[in-house]
């Protein structure tokens, strides 16, 4: 078969934090032009409006008109591959790649049961604990009498727990519960992006709400923090790259190493592997006061900080759109201890919305 001189990508959210940095590794590929458009429900407010070739508006995941206006744009502007960053896009779009397929455009995505597992945190670290690998200790409650029991099963207040809804991102709804802290101290001292929260606080905030969220009660794992970048097609695990999480902001890295740790690779691909997972995976994991790595969560897409795998010798965004296209991913040296450390910056845009250079 013929190799494509050209390929058109179309990425969602392209406002989002992790856009730049995976249109980045898209714009570094020497071997072909690659035509990068993009969508976002609120373009002209979106960094992808300087960065990309094309930008269009597209409607929230929610809407109902979604995918037709997503498969309108990509069929006009002849796209090959869709590679979703907005995790609340996944599971409709993979409900809708057949019919992405029978227009000759493929979506980097999993199938929607394997998805659905891969997208709650409670489904992925039952099925890891099912699968012997290893996971913090947890119970999901539906009520504040379930969430003192978890708490005491759990060694609080001995032990520092925490909790986070099933589904959600970032650090939406994640906390840790600490008592002792001085409150005041916190208020005037720290900005407003603290995640420890005292046990009576979170037991008021509840009852002033008169309802109770499903939660995650877990143990809090005191160890270093990793992100692991893994590429599959379609159950067949290729590769996985881990990177530790050395400093972090709003649940972004803003320092991070690529780390050979064959442990967590391992877990990796046992988990991309058992769930029959496709495309650019994300998984999260933590080390126990043992230094056991155990999976905390999976974000089941292109994940932003991809592009320090792209630097440090494997440009698994590029490869994932290869796979898309029908070609084999090919084999890459990694430059293990490679460090990113992320920076503000800014983009100007004129009247008209071109790009502007300072």
């Amino acid at each position: 078969m013929e190799k494509l001189k050209s390929i058109r990508v179309f990425i969602t959210g392209a406002g989002a934090p992790g856009a730049p940095g995976i249109i980045k590794s898209l714009r570094n590929v020497k071997e072909r032009k690659i035509e990068i458009l993009g969508g976002d429900a609120i373009p002209w407010n979106s960094v992808g409006v300087g960065l990309l070739d094309k930008i269009f508006q597209i409607p929230f995941a929610e809407s109902p008109d979604f995918i037709e206006k997503v498969l309108k744009i990509c069929t006009s502007e002849k796209v090959d591959v869709v590679i979703p960053l907005v995790t609340r896009e996944l599971q409709v779009f993979a409900l809708n790649k057949n019919l992405f397929a029978q227009n000759g455009i493929y979506i980097s995505v999993s199938d929607p049961e394997p998805l659905e597992i891969a997208n709650n945190k409670y489904l992925l670290m039952k099925f890891c604990r099912e699968n012997k690998i290893p996971v913090p200790d947890f119970y999901l409650v539906h009520s504040l009498d379930e969430f003192r029991d978890a708490a005491g099963r759990l060694g609080y207040p001995a032990k520092k727990i925490c909790f986070k809804p099933p589904v959600s991102n970032g650090l939406r709804g994640f906390r840790v519960i600490e008592d002792g802290q001085d409150r005041l101290f916190t208020l005037m001292n720290e900005k407003p992006n603290n995640i420890y929260i005292g046990f009576d606080e979170f037991i008021s905030i509840c009852n002033a709400a008169g309802s109770f969220p499903e939660l995650i009660v877990m143990e809090h794992l005191p160890g270093d923090e990793y992100s692991v970048d893994v590429l599959v097609d379609n159950g067949i695990f290729l590769s996985a790259i881990p990177r530790s999480r050395d400093h972090i902001k709003m649940g972004i890295s803003f320092v991070g190493t690529v780390t050979e740790d064959t442990e967590i690779i391992e877990y990796s691909k046992r988990v991309v592997e058992g769930l029959k997972l496709n495309g650019n995976i994300g998984l999260q994991f933590k080390r126990d006061s043992n230094g056991v790595p155990k999976i905390i969560e999976s974000n089941p897409r292109v994940q932003g900080t991809i592009v320090l795998c792209s630097a440090a010798g494997e440009n698994m965004v590029y490869e994932a759109v290869k796979i898309g296209i029908g070609e084999k991913p090919g084999s890459a040296k990694i430059n293990w201890g490679l460090k990113m450390i992320r920076y503000w910056d800014e983009l100007f845009l004129d009247i008209n919305g071109n790009k502007v250079d300072f």
